[in-house]
Order: structure tokens, then sequence, then C-alpha cells
């Protein structure tokens, strides 16, 4: 590893701030380099033994997230429904605060 020999006291600030940058950024990005690097190494090695390295590691691809089904529809306007976790909506508050039951609203399979 080299180290530059700058003469910072004779640099003008708009390149010091230019180098400023450069060097923000080249800091932040590191890791991702490093990461990068090693990937492309695993890579490497798995290519010359016959595999990919994600038949090694069990990695197929991003997984989707979990979407919870509807477990309650609003029976005044079918395109509503609600998963019944999280905050509830306002259909299923307003139907509570009428003394209806949450039981009515669910989605029977």
């Amino acid at each position: 590893m080299k180290m530059l020999d700058l003469d910072l006291d004779a640099m003008a600030l708009a390149d010091l701030k230019k180098l400023q940058v450069q060097v923000n950024t080249a800091i932040k990005t590191y890791e991702d380099r490093q990461r990068k690097a090693a990937i492309a190494e695993l890579e490497a090695k798995a290519a010359e033994m016959g595999f990919s390295l994600s038949d090694l590691t069990g990695n197929h691809g991003s997984r989707k997230p979990k979407v919870n089904p509807p477990k309650y529809r609003n029976t005044e306007d079918l395109t509503q429904t609600w998963s019944g976790r999280g905050r509830q909506p306002s259909w299923i508050k307003d139907a509570i605060a009428r003394g209806e039951s949450l039981d009515q609203f669910l989605i029977v399979k």
C-alpha cells in the first residue's frame, strides 16, 4: 500500500474539497469493495471445482417477503381487507364502535 505524498498546504481549497469527497467515498465503500472481492474469489474457486457459489450456499436468489393473507373483509366494500395484524383499519374501528362483532368480517375458507 503506497502512501501518497501530497503537500496539502500547497493545494487550492477547491482541490482539497475534491480530495476530501474522494477520501470520504473511498472510506464509505471500502467494506463493499472488500465484500465484492471476497465473493469474486469464492465464485472463482467454486467454478474451479465445478459448482456455482449459490449451489454451495443454498442461496438461490432473493427471498420474497412473506405476505399475510387477508383474514377480514369489509362487507360494504369488498376491496377492503385486513390480515388481522398491525393497526386496525378505520372500517374495522368504526364497525366495532357501532357494536358490531369482528367475527362477522371473517373471511371463511
